[in-house]
């Protein structure tokens, strides 16, 4: 009897102390806590929607700053310390440098795969690393060709369909105002250079049982070579992007057009606002008019970050946060980008006529170059040292310091370099 009495209060006091902790009948105190880490603009109304229809997971946003040593480098010491957010925006490019750390949740033992039709197959890929899922893709940046219709009119021109024509046209508008330039080339902004690649058939890295690095092929050997050209000829401008000064150039027509991505048309809106009914959209030029290719510059994921203690909650939430109508064209508004969520366009915020651009529809040129993408593009563990290489090479070759084309050689080197020292296993083609 004695027994059985210890037995019961040893029991009751098991029961009792389960319940003060809000765990023993799986009832909560209040509602999972997550927390996000985003630079997306607007993204919070999608965040405060999901807070308003699910109250039983509330998310915190954290605005955090975009680049590597702003967001990045929080995200990393967070993880490396155990102190990291649930949830964090990863562009494609940095998920392999976040699975060197361990720094992603596998989504697949959460069974995120019950959701990959509802994507865009290429980037769903971009997530996708022996056999497991790391990140829920958010958008993109297919490009093509803003340029300023008015001035191409009174320069008797047309949208180049090929880079030999945008060569030409170079030459016209420069002769027609010497101090306007059809575009630049951003010496400090590689990433725009590595989409140029990509459009002309390169393939720099692959990802099997080993790594493979070829950056100076001769397709990127080729967009380099002309870029040179242009630059020796001065047919181009050499300042850098989505800056201040480039900015100014484009309001007052000096920089005539832009290879961009979809979601510059924020860009030129928010900092050019007296051009507006002045621009159009086309296709970028082509490299074989017979054979049409696009880029694709940018691209982000939501990722689940390793330390997570919602790892299921997490990536309901970054599935619907991507494929939700409501939340994307919320998103829209903010100027994401081009969403990763499959067969969204048609309805879309995207899908109507805009006064910036003259009344064109323009975003069926971006939803077209979407489809004309390489989707075998893959990325290293040290992309971001790769993007330093290139950028100081270039910058320097503006400087007189050597060339576009002679800075493959080096980040060549530099990139197996790197992931050797990391400990991987990296494959080169031969010596040319």
């Amino acid at each position: 009897m004695r027994r059985l009495s210890v037995r019961r209060v040893a029991a009751l006091l098991v029961v009792l102390a389960l319940l003060a902790t809000g765990c023993g009948t799986g009832r909560r105190t209040g509602p999972i806590q997550l927390t996000f880490w985003s630079w997306v603009p607007g993204i919070d109304k999608s965040v405060n929607l999901w807070n308003r229809t699910h109250p039983g997971v509330q998310v915190h946003l954290d605005q955090v700053t975009a680049g590597i040593d702003g967001g990045y480098a929080k995200m990393f010491s967070g993880v490396r310390a155990g102190s990291g957010p649930d949830l964090a925006q990863v562009e494609y490019w940095a998920i392999p440098a976040f699975m060197l750390e361990h720094g992603l949740v596998d989504l697949n033992r959460y069974g995120v795969r019950k959701y990959q039709d509802r994507f865009v197959p290429w980037q769903w890929h971009q997530g996708e690393f022996n056999g497991g899922v790391y990140a829920v893709p958010q958008a993109s940046g297919p490009m093509a060709l803003y340029y300023r219709a008015d001035l191409f009119k009174k320069y008797g021109l047309q949208p180049p369909k090929t880079w030999a024509d945008y060569a030409k046209a170079a030459a016209v508008i420069k002769q027609k105002d010497p101090t306007a330039r059809i575009g630049t080339f951003p010496p400090a902004n590689s990433q725009w250079f590595i989409a140029l690649a990509w459009q002309a058939g390169a393939h720099w890295f692959g990802a099997t049982d080993k790594w493979s690095v070829n950056i100076d092929d001769p397709a990127t050997r080729k967009v380099a070579a002309y870029w040179d050209d242009l630059r020796r000829r001065d047919l181009i401008s050499t300042m850098q992007d989505v800056q201040t000064g480039w900015y100014k150039a484009v309001h007052d027509g000096k920089i005539v057009s832009w290879v961009g991505p979809q979601w510059g048309d924020a860009l030129l809106k928010g900092n050019a606002p007296n051009t507006a009914g002045k621009w159009r959209v086309a296709p970028m030029p082509q490299w074989d008019p017979e054979h049409e290719t696009a880029a694709n510059w940018g691209g982000s994921s939501t990722a689940v970050l390793r330390g997570s203690d919602h790892p299921t909650e997490a990536m309901e939430f970054a599935v619907w946060l991507n494929t939700d109508r409501h939340s994307i064209n919320d998103l829209i508004e903010g100027g994401y980008g081009w969403p990763a969520a499959a067969n969204v366009f048609k309805g879309s915020a995207l899908d109507r006529p805009d006064p910036f651009f003259g009344g064109q529809r323009y975003n069926d040129v971006f939803a077209d170059a979407d489809r004309h993408i390489d989707t075998r593009w893959r990325w290293i563990p040290t992309t971001m040292s790769l993007i330093d290489t290139l950028n100081s090479g270039f910058t320097g070759a503006v400087t007189g310091n050597g060339s576009f084309a002679g800075t493959l050689g080096t980040a060549q080197s530099a990139a197996v370099r790197d992931m050797r020292r990391k400990g991987l296993q990296v494959v080169t083609p031969p010596e040319r």
